[in-house]
């Protein structure tokens, strides 16, 4: 009898449809935020990046004449 059971029974192991995620932001339109918002962040640093005031102070490199002039005369 416990058999027949056994037989009876249909595995259901991947029959049941799994219910999908629906996203919250369609993909196409989230790629697209995040791309602006990449290069808004990035054209904030560029401009912090150039528009300080001071210029760097340092050594000069090893072998460097300041007597030299721009060859564009």
């Amino acid at each position: 009898m416990a058999k027949e059971k056994k037989k009876n029974q249909a595995r259901q192991i991947g029959k049941t449809a799994l219910q999908e995620k629906k996203p919250l932001i369609d993909p196409k339109l989230k790629s697209r935020i995040e791309t602006i918002v990449f290069l808004v962040v990035l054209l904030f640093f560029f401009i912090l990046n150039n528009t300080r005031k001071e210029p760097e102070r340092g050594p000069y490199p090893p072998f460097y004449n300041k007597s030299v002039q721009s060859t564009n005369q």
